[in-house]
C-alpha cells in the first residue's frame, strides 16, 4: 500500500468516525422515536442477484438490513427501475420481476420486515419492531400503455409511480428529454386518475415541469416528489423550482430530498459539464474494480469511486450538509408539512458523510442544531410521507364508493 493510499483511506475513516460522533444523545433517542421513511431507494437492483443477502451488513452498497437498523430507518420504498429504452411485454415482465424479488425478501425475512401497503401497515411495522417494505415503479413506461398492468402493479403492493424516467413515454414528457406532448397526453391524465383511484400516490419525479403542473391539476390527490431536491440551490432539470415547490405544498403534496451529489451541489454540477473527461477515468475505473464480476457491482461501485475522487481532490467535494441546506431551503419555500427524504441510495453518488443509510441520524441532528423542534422534524423523518399516502387511501376509498 503506498503513503497516498494510506494517507487517503485515513483521511476517509476519520471523516466517517468524526461524523458518526457528532450526533447528539437527543438526535439518537428522536431518530429512534421516529417514524423514518426513504422514498426512494434503488437497492432492488441487487437483489435480483441469488448472491445478495439484504440481511447481511455488507462493505459496499448503502442499503441492509443491520446499516438501515443502525440508521434507524423505518420504512423504505424499493425502486422498481427498468432503463426507460425497455418498453412492451419487456418493461412490464421486467418490472415484474422486480416486485417479485421485494416480495420475496420480504417472505425469506418476517422477523425483520414487513410487507406494507398502507400509513396503518408502517405504524403496525414499527410497533413490532420491524422495517416496513414499500415499492414505487420508476417510470410509467413498465406500465406498457395498458391500465390492467397499472392495476396489477397496485395489486401486488405498489403505492407509488413516477409517471416517467429519463426518456418521454407515449403519454408523458420528461425533464431529460425533448418535449413531445406538451406534459400529459389525454392517456396520461386517465392513467392519474386511475392511480388515484387505486391508492396509489402520482410521482412527479423525473417530469418534466409542464407534465408536473398537468398532473397537479388532473390529481385529486396530493402528489410527490419521490427524489428531487432543489433547483435554487442546484440548476438541476430534476430538482425543483420555489415556485413549484409552492404549487405541490398547496396541493397538499410533499418533496422528498435527494442525496446525489448531482443534484445537490452546483460546483460540482458545473466540473461534470466542463470536465467530461472526468467521467471516463470514473468509468475506467469502476471497470477496473468490477473486472471478471458480473453481478450489480458497476452499481454500487461508481458511488464509491466518485466519492473517493472527491476526497483525492480530483473532483469538487460534497459534504452531506448539503443535503440539510436542501431541505432547509425546502421548509422555507414549502413549508415543514411538505418536505421528506428520499435519498436516492443504491442508485446515485452519495455525498461524503453520507456514504450508507447508517449515516441517517445525523441529519437529525443537523436540524436540531438549526433550531427545528422534535416535532418538525418527525415530519421531515416520515410524517409527511405518511399523511400523503393516508389521503391517497381516503381518495381512493372515496372514489370507489361512488
Amino acid at each position: 500500500m503506498t503513503r497516498a493510499i494510506a494517507t487517503l483511506i485515513l483521511g476517509v475513516l476519520m471523516s466517517v468516525s468524526a461524523s458518526a460522533q457528532s450526533v447528539s444523545d437527543q438526535a439518537k433517542k428522536l431518530q429512534s422515536s421516529s417514524i423514518v421513511v426513504d422514498t426512494h431507494d434503488d437497492t432492488t437492483q441487487r437483489l435480483l442477484d441469488p448472491k445478495f443477502d439484504l440481511a447481511v451488513r455488507h462493505s459496499d452498497g448503502n442499503i441492509d438490513i443491520p446499516r438501515m437498523r443502525e440508521g434507524g430507518l423505518s420504512a423504505i420504498f424499493f425502486s422498481i427501475w427498468i432503463s426507460s429504452k425497455i418498453l412492451g411485454p419487456d418493461a412490464v415482465k421486467q418490472a415484474l420481476d422486480q416486485i417479485d424479488a421485494v416480495r420475496e425478501t420480504v417472505r425469506k425475512h418476517p422477523n425483520d420486515l414487513l410487507l406494507a401497503t398502507s400509513a396503518a401497515d408502517v405504524r403496525e411495522a414499527k410497533k413490532q419492531g420491524k422495517i416496513a417494505v414499500l415499492m414505487g415503479v420508476e417510470g410509467g413506461h413498465m406500465m406498457g400503455n395498458d391500465l390492467s398492468v397499472l392495476r396489477t402493479f397496485a395489486a401486488l403492493g405498489v403505492r407509488y409511480m413516477t409517471l416517467t424516467h429519463m426518456d418521454n413515454n407515449e403519454w408523458a414528457d420528461s425533464s431529460t428529454d425533448k418535449p413531445a406532448h406538451n406534459g400529459l397526453s389525454d392517456f396520461g391524465k386517465k392513467v392519474v386518475l386511475e392511480m388515484n383511484r387505486l391508492g396509489m400516490i402520482v410521482d412527479i419525479a423525473h417530469v418534466s415541469d409542464k407534465t408536473f403542473y398537468d398532473a397537479l391539476e388532473t390529481s385529486k390527490a396530493p402528489v410527490f416528489s419521490s427524489h428531487s431536491s432543489c433547483r435554487a440551490i442546484c440548476n438541476a432539470a430534476r430538482n425543483m423550482t420555489d415556485d413549484m415547490m409552492r404549487d405541490l405544498a398547496k396541493h397538499g403534496g410533499v418533496i422528498q430530498i435527494n442525496y446525489h451529489v448531482g443534484f445537490l451541489s452546483q460546483e460540482f454540477r458545473d466540473y461534470e459539464k466542463a470536465h467530461p473527461e472526468a467521467e471516463k477515468e470514473i468509468n475506467d475505473e469502476v471497470a477496473r474494480r468490477c473486472q471478471g464480476d458480473e453481478g450489480t457491482c458497476k452499481l454500487v461501485a461508481g458511488d464509491q469511486v466518485v466519492r473517493d475522487f472527491m476526497e483525492a481532490g480530483k473532483l469538487p467535494k460534497v459534504d452531506w450538509t448539503k443535503i440539510v441546506e436542501h431541505i432547509d431551503h425546502a421548509v422555507k419555500i414549502a413549508g415543514v408539512d411538505h418536505v421528506g427524504l428520499g435519498s436516492d441510495f443504491d442508485g446515485a453518488v452519495m455525498p461524503i458523510g453520507m456514504q450508507d443509510v447508517s449515516h441517517l441520524p445525523q441529519i437529525t441532528d443537523a436540524l436540531l442544531k438549526k433550531g427545528y423542534s422534535e416535532a418538525d422534524i418527525r415530519k421531515i423523518l416520515g410524517e409527511n410521507t405518511l399523511r400523503v399516502l393516508s389521503e391517497a387511501e381516503h381518495i381512493s376509498h372515496d372514489l370507489n364508493s361512488k
